[in-house]
């Protein structure tokens, strides 16, 4: 049996499962790992800070078909990084996060398929006036960076929004979606796919140390949190309507809802910060994911993940049609 959609069928794809493309997290081995079993992997560019990471990244992908993300209002800051990447030729590019022009303009010319991530409905009436291909509508419940709305309403909704003004659009879902039970439902919402982070952040490919690894497996959704305290010690400047989903820990619990004090008083928890970077420590650097860390109990290849994924789904949908009589 296979899942076919109609974005396995844009893509050239096996599985309609596209590997989110996690800041840094996402590097050459995971995106390839995700592309070789089928579905679309990624790579995180991010904050689009490091010209050096792209070329090492995509040479660690090697010959796999591959995507790049990137977190939109910065790539602002160094919008020559896309014409580099481009020229790599790329799956698609994925843009998060602002406005995507002029960049999706920029990559529908160079013919590679755009892919758009929204967080309210404002934002998927946008990226339909700019062509993108692919609209990810991402719920609250993702790990990261975004909005207030919840998966579970916000996909129909641009479902329904997709059908009567831009039919051609592709949609995928994002957010708590960690298992073949989200992407089942996903598609019943009217999703032509989906769009999974957390659970690809806990795999062997992806560039995550084993102590943040093991906090994330001790940890239930019930301990994430909506925050900007790690973005106000970081230095990254976010727009205000984005939060980032993050496992609870020392750090956070200290400063959230102190943020403007902490502001005032950044230098020892800039020290602080870099220096339990050094060794990976979950009771202050961030651990980037959603309520779906709840349903992971393994770090596993990513092949795994991916093939139980879709067996699950397949299993699920097979039973769902034989309620209906």
């Amino acid at each position: 049996m296979s899942i076919t959609t109609r974005l396995t069928q844009r893509l050239g794809i096996t599985h309609p499962v596209i590997q989110a493309p996690m800041d840094t997290i996402a590097g050459g081995r995971l995106a390839s790992a995700v592309s070789r079993a089928g579905g679309l992997g990624f790579l995180g560019g991010g904050y689009a800070d490091d010209a050096e990471w792209f070329p090492r990244e995509f040479a660690a992908a090697g010959n796999e078909a591959v995507g790049c993300g990137f977190i939109t209002w910065s790539l602002r800051k160094r919008p020559e990084l896309l014409a580099q990447v481009l020229e790599r030729k790329p799956k698609a590019i994925f843009l998060s996060f602002d406005d995507p022009e002029p960049f999706a303009s920029q990559v529908r010319a160079a013919g590679v398929p755009v892919i758009c991530q929204i967080q309210t409905r404002a934002d998927a009436i946008r990226a339909i006036e700019c062509g993108v291909d692919i609209i990810v509508a991402q719920g609250t419940e993702a790990g990261g960076h975004g909005g207030a709305r919840s998966t579970l309403t916000l996909v129909p909704e641009i479902a329904d929004l997709i059908a009567s003004q831009s039919p051609g659009t592709l949609l995928c879902a994002a957010g708590g979606i960690a298992d073949g039970r989200g992407l089942a439902a996903a598609l019943m919402l009217g999703a032509d796919g989906v769009v999974v982070g957390s659970r690809f952040w806990a795999s062997d490919e992806a560039l995550v140390s084993a102590n943040l690894h093991n906090a994330a497996l001790a940890a239930r959704g019930d301990q994430t949190v909506r925050q900007s305290v790690l973005d106000i010690v970081r230095q990254r400047d976010w727009p205000a309507r984005y939060t980032g989903r993050v496992l609870r820990n020392e750090l956070i619990a200290e400063w959230y809802g102190r943020e403007d004090e902490l502001r005032k008083n950044i230098g020892p928890a800039i020290e602080r910060y870099a220096q339990a970077q050094a060794t990976a420590d979950p009771q202050t650097v961030a651990v980037i994911v959603g309520e779906a860390v709840g349903v992971i109990q393994s770090i596993e290849p990513a092949a795994v993940i991916l093939e139980r994924m879709i067996s699950e789904a397949e299993t699920l949908l097979a039973r769902g049609a034989k309620l209906v009589s």
